[in-house]
């Protein structure tokens, strides 16, 4: 495992990240102790970065999560957590009012049974108001980190410009990460673009999702996956292709994205304690890299595609 400094937050945090989404059965059923399992198996294995948000399960995720860390010592692992966005009853919700970010902070903090939060993050914010994001949002959670609840201030996003623009608008030092998902993969690396602006700005950069919500793998994509049909046929051409030459997409996509030294950690999700070790495995062990050449090549027609968040 390769432990790299988030921007300037003195934090070091593992390459290969644990993204808890699966904990709130986002992409396929979950059996709750397995899941604790997952999470009890990344950080005996060296991963000490876990993000979670309210969204995710709407409440599952986080309710779960804190589950597995009440089993786990408190000073084995950062934890990331975020506002802005929720949901109920099957029903997503946004909320990037001051009170709202103030009252999900001290929300999360119970149901993950922690006292302190090492990284809040704004989440989402191609849905929010930007510039209630600047003047509001994120104001809320500086004032949060004097009272001690939390360490570091962040914000997440699926359009990267958004994150140049709430920089270059709120004060130096607000925002001290970006997490941007599904724009550092085998077929889309439209991240680099953006990595010298954040590096100028001692800002550090977290990648989510190597395997692009599922696309990158032979399993195949959820149903409710936003990915092009053209992009899911490239796709399933390249996941046919490895096949042909013996090696998962899976291995490759990790490989890729978890392996970027302008990058302190990308995040995957399970609830498989085998798959984690699979995938830190994938991670650190040496992959064919004209065979990574040639994966990439097949998405050439539909390179850098991307799609609206939903």
């Amino acid at each position: 495992m390769v432990y790299k400094e988030l921007g300037k937050t003195g934090m070091c945090l593992s390459n290969v990240g644990f993204g808890a989404s699966s904990l709130g059965g986002v992409f396929h059923s979950l059996n709750e102790e397995r899941g604790c399992q997952a999470v009890e198996t990344a950080v005996e294995h060296g991963i000490n970065f876990i993000d979670v948000s309210p969204y995710y399960g709407h409440l599952k995720a986080e309710t779960v999560l804190g589950k597995a860390l009440r089993r786990i010592p408190r000073d084995k692992y950062y934890l990331s957590t975020k506002v802005g966005r929720y949901g109920k009853d099957g029903v997503n919700t946004w909320d990037y009012s001051a009170e709202r970010a103030r009252q999900s902070v001290s929300e999360s903090m119970e149901r993950l049974g922690v006292d302190h939060i090492d990284l809040i993050n704004v989440h989402d914010i191609e849905f929010a108001d930007l510039e209630q994001v600047c003047g509001e949002t994120l104001p809320a959670s500086v004032e949060l980190l004097s009272q001690g609840q939390l360490g570091h201030v962040g914000i997440t996003n699926l359009t990267l410009r958004h994150f140049k623009y709430v920089i270059e608008h709120v004060p130096a030092g607000t925002v001290e990460s970006v997490l941007s998902f599904c724009h550092y993969t085998l077929n889309d690396d439209a991240l680099v673009d953006y990595l010298g602006f954040f590096e100028e700005r001692g800002i550090g950069v977290i990648n989510a999702s190597p395997y692009s919500m599922g696309l990158l793998t032979e399993r195949g994509v959820p149903d409710w996956h936003p990915a092009p049909a053209a992009l899911q046929r490239l796709a399933r051409k390249a996941v046919a292709f490895c096949k042909e030459h013996g090696v998962s997409i899976e291995r490759l996509a990790a490989h890729f994205s978890m392996n970027n030294p302008r990058i302190a950690s990308t995040l995957f999700s399970t609830t498989n304690p085998d798959n984690v070790i699979r995938t830190i495995e994938y991670a650190t062990e040496p992959v064919d890299e004209a065979l990574v050449a040639e994966v990439r090549r097949i998405f050439e027609p539909g390179y850098r595609d991307t799609w609206v968040n939903s």
